[in-house]
């Protein structure tokens, strides 16, 4: 087997694993990178554009994980492309959201490289996707490439828990068996239960490693830490101050909404309306449409019923009053140029009234990870857009990830009993606690961490 990280950085970026299997080969994951623009944010294609592309299997809709699925599918045109049922239901319209925000900053910001790609793009080639269920074996191999007499390689899909339709991949061969974690959870949270990963064994091991760099609080409890937010939101509520909450568009935001439900549903919130982002109220639609197929909790909650959403017309922050208590769920987590959470925050973050609480991580290098550096008073430069600001309003971060805590993910590895871990998708230095803890605890795993473009042989 030999694998090669296509991801043009060290760090998280664009996701993508070229698999080499028995003479079949196998594309995991196709995504844009959050910090680079145009082609500079795309998986080194290149490097493979010479040999044949069986199948692309796609492990979740972020992103950083199929954002770049037209453009794989100009270099591997015979390509099937494989998914779970659930991310089926949301890649042809995170990707035409892709075109759109792409359309926007070539206008706004003068990136001539965009868009990558087209809605008609989108629209041709998504017939070709496959959307599958939950651990059901899948023949990937071309059909005129097996031989007679041996079995083609499988695919199986394991609910991950992290987002609506994220899974897993296990490969199988006739000899090896590797398995790719993708983004994964295995604790609860307010909708999707965590991770279904009991029994997974598999010679080599692709793992996550977002969260190797944070330790777990003592004490530490997720429950806690919505007792925490809850009493935030009713503080600032209660002294006529808005909330707004950065959220990911497909997965933090529905969270988010089905809390702020539960709460308003209990009591402990006053009911009101909540003001969303088109994308964002998409995808949540989304989330009611396919409860029934869902691994989740609250099956019967479904949130365009339970809340009184509002969706924000383009324009609208600028000239709404920011009086009187208001909650806003706005799609872009970490507060990017020309979005409705980063216009909003600019006109929140000098005034004492108002709070901005992250429920998830926001880059050190985005507007969103420069608020939460910046202590109270603080001067800074906020965006190139949004130029320096002083930050005076209440800033909170309450851990409600979507991944799986390290010491969760060390275990993990023992239970799967890998020959070989290949380490990804993480901070340099979460992967050198990775390396560290797997050295010390299993001396006999091969231990890799392949460099943008390297191909490894395992």
């Amino acid at each position: 087997m030999q694998i090669t990280n296509l991801n043009p950085d060290t760090a998280i970026g664009a996701s993508g694993w070229w698999v080499e299997l028995e003479g079949h080969r196998l594309l995991m994951d196709a995504g844009t990178h959050p910090k680079r623009e145009g082609h500079a944010g795309l998986p080194r294609f290149d490097l493979v554009q010479k040999s044949e592309l069986d199948a692309i299997a796609i492990s979740h809709c972020h992103h950083d994980h199929v954002g770049a699925l037209p453009v794989a599918l100009r270099y591997f045109p015979k390509a099937h492309v494989l998914m779970t049922e659930l991310s089926y239901f949301l890649a042809e319209r995170v990707l035409h959201n892709s075109v759109n925000v792409m359309t926007r900053q070539r206008d706004e910001m003068g990136i001539r490289e965009y868009p990558l790609f087209t809605h008609d793009e989108v629209d041709d080639l998504a017939p070709r996707f496959q959307g599958f269920k939950y651990n059901r074996e899948i023949d990937w191999a071309a059909y005129h490439k097996t031989r007679a007499g041996f079995r083609s390689p499988t695919l199986e899909f394991f609910d991950a828990g992290h987002a609506l339709g994220s899974a897993g991949l296990m490969v199988r061969g006739q000899r090896e068996t590797l398995f790719y974690t993708g983004d994964v959870s295995f604790r609860d949270q307010t909708i999707l239960k965590g991770a279904r990963f009991e029994d997974v064994r598999a010679e080599v091991l692709i793992m996550e490693t977002t969260r190797g760099n944070r330790a777990v609080p003592p004490g530490f409890t997720r429950e806690a830490e919505i007792e925490r937010l809850t009493e935030a939101i009713d503080r600032v509520l209660k002294r006529k101050g808005c909330v707004l909450i950065p959220t990911f568009a497909l997965g933090r935001t529905q969270e988010i909404l089905a809390l702020l439900a539960l709460l308003m549903r209990a009591g402990r919130l006053r009911r009101q309306p909540i003001y969303i982002g088109g994308l964002g109220r998409v995808f949540t639609e989304i989330y009611d449409l396919e409860a029934h197929r869902t691994h989740r909790q609250h099956s019967n909650l479904h949130l365009t019923e339970a809340l009184n959403l509002v969706v924000l017309e383009r324009g609208q922050i600028q000239k709404m009053k920011l009086a009187g208590g208001r909650l806003f769920v706005l799609t872009a987590g970490m507060m990017s140029e020309n979005t409705a959470a980063h216009d909003l925050a600019l006109r929140m973050i000098g005034d004492e009234r108002q709070a901005i609480f992250f429920v998830g991580y926001a880059d050190p290098d985005t507007p969103g990870g420069r608020l939460k550096a910046a202590q109270p008073g603080e001067t800074f430069v906020f965006s190139p857009s949004g130029g320096t600001v002083t930050r005076r309003c209440e800033v909170e971060d309450f851990d409600l990830t979507a991944h799986a805590n390290r010491e969760e993910l060390l275990e993990f590895v023992g239970e799967v009993s890998p020959r070989v871990v290949l380490l990804g998708h993480g901070e340099e230095q979460s992967r050198a606690w990775f390396e560290e803890q797997i050295r010390a605890r299993h001396p006999r795993i091969k231990i890799l961490q392949p460099a943008p473009g390297q191909r490894v042989e395992v």
